[in-house]
């Protein structure tokens, strides 16, 4: 499910459909029948990955982490976090659904490719902007990626470094929302700790253990 809407939302956006996978396998890939593929229905909740059966018992998990007066928690095929993206979306459903999931990661992707030029730094970017956790997390990235050499990885014209930017949809992106150099999905103060992983006690999903 997370490859179709991937394959969506690539085409919606110009992304390539190889590296919103990449994205979706780093941070979401479980192996099924002996094949590494990512899972729509994943949560990260206080350091604990979980891999639930189907949208109902995903959403649900998510609603009682909400009530439990939890907010930061990553949901969905592209992890997105709700503390500081849930306000982007009408609904807890709606976020955790993988065509708006992966629609919302693809324009973000956009944005950072915008500015570095170059796929594997902006899936860095994605995930942290301190180094060493963005370079830690393209090693993975990397690897995902390099296995679909057969597909095409184009530039994306309409967004290269020069062209006039869209409107900034990010609120972490914009102007005094966060520290100028803060380009993940989180903030500063948790990116520097692992960016979309930070203070959790388990490995992350992208380990490669």
């Amino acid at each position: 499910m997370c490859r179709a809407s991937a394959a969506r939302a690539a085409q919606k956006t110009g992304v390539p459909l190889a590296v919103l996978l990449a994205i979706s396998l780093t941070e979401t890939g479980r192996r099924l029948d002996g094949q590494t593929s990512p899972w729509p229905w994943t949560l990260n909740v206080e350091g604990k990955g979980y891999w639930l059966d189907g949208e109902t018992a995903a959403l649900e998990l998510a609603q009682r982490t909400l009530a439990a007066g939890t907010k930061s928690f990553d949901v969905g095929c592209f992890q997105l976090n709700y503390r500081w993206h849930g306000a982007a979306f009408s609904s807890l459903n709606d976020m955790l659904n993988p065509d708006q999931n992966a629609l919302y990661a693809a324009r973000f992707l956009a944005d950072l490719f915008q500015e570095t030029g170059d796929w594997s730094r902006a899936a860095g970017h994605y995930h942290s902007r301190t180094q060493a956790f963005a370079d830690r997390y393209r090693r993975t990235f990397d690897t995902h990626l390099a296995a679909m050499a057969d597909m095409p990885l184009p530039d994306l014209v309409e967004l290269a470094p020069g062209r006039a930017p869209r409107e900034n949809l990010y609120p972490l992106l914009q102007t005094g929302a966060a520290p100028s150099e803060l380009g993940s999905l989180m903030p500063r103060h948790i990116s520097n700790q692992g960016g979309l992983f930070a203070n959790r006690t388990t490995k992350p999903f992208w380990s490669g253990s």
